[in-house]
């Protein structure tokens, strides 16, 4: 039985506003804005803000469980798809393989950044991103250009980064303003060189997260309880 509150009613409006828009312009890609009102509620119970939005919607540990299994199954599904298509488009000589290559990139990309972020620690969570994001740079010089002397010395930037990172553990608010001037650099350096499919894909996956993490570095962390307030303190 569907559930009548405030993110029912908001999901309402959203289906209704794609049906009033469809047949307005007669343009079916309106019809996409259905798919918000069938992902808003699962979406904001794993960002724990359907009770933010509305007290009643409690959202219990079964439910949690199923959205979470029909969630992998239906992203693993895409992900396969994406990469047939990719597989059958390319094999035609037609360029449109490389769409479904980056959704198969920015999604894999958004599945490893929100099992990272949603652990809560978000420091650490930063410190892994960075010296991931470093690592892959290095990767797309050595498949750009091969294994080389030239490749490990075009490369030795990037490994700086993993550098950085590895340093954001120890001085987290300084490092932070530094991936964030390293992210910008990068941007704007990846972008010169063309507003290609190529590119678009390396400037999502690689400066995007750095923002993230020098953002997370800079803003105070979480803090743990240490084990000691968990000791009532003994009269004497």
């Amino acid at each position: 039985m569907l559930k009548k509150d405030r993110i029912f009613w908001l999901a309402a409006c959203i289906f209704v506003s794609g049906i009033v828009m469809f047949g307005l312009t007669q343009n079916q890609l309106w019809l996409f804005i259905l798919v918000g009102s069938y992902l808003l509620r699962p979406t904001l119970a794993s960002l724990n803000l359907s009770t933010k939005l509305d007290a009643n919607s409690i959202v219990d540990e079964r439910q949690m469980s199923i959205q979470y299994r029909s969630g992998n199954i239906a992203f693993t599904t895409m992900i396969i798809s994406c990469i047939v298509m990719s597989v059958y488009q390319s094999s035609k000589n037609d360029h449109s393989w490389e769409f479904f290559n980056a959704i198969v990139i920015l999604g894999l990309v958004a599945k490893a950044l929100s099992n990272v972020f949603l652990v809560g620690n978000y420091r650490e969570s930063a410190t892994k991103i960075i010296i991931g994001a470093g690592l892959m740079l290095v990767l797309f010089v050595s498949l750009e250009n091969g294994f080389s002397m030239g490749t490990v010395i075009e490369s030795s930037p990037f490994w700086g980064i993993v550098g950085i990172g590895w340093l954001s553990k120890k001085y987290p608010k300084t490092i932070g303003v530094i991936v964030l001037i390293v992210a910008f650099l990068l941007l704007f350096a990846i972008l010169k060189k063309g507003l290609t499919m190529g590119q678009i894909i390396v400037a999502v996956v690689v400066p995007v997260p750095l923002f993230l993490a020098g953002a997370s570095l800079i803003l105070d962390d979480r803090k743990e309880p240490s084990p000691d307030e968990f000791i009532e303190p003994v009269q004497k």
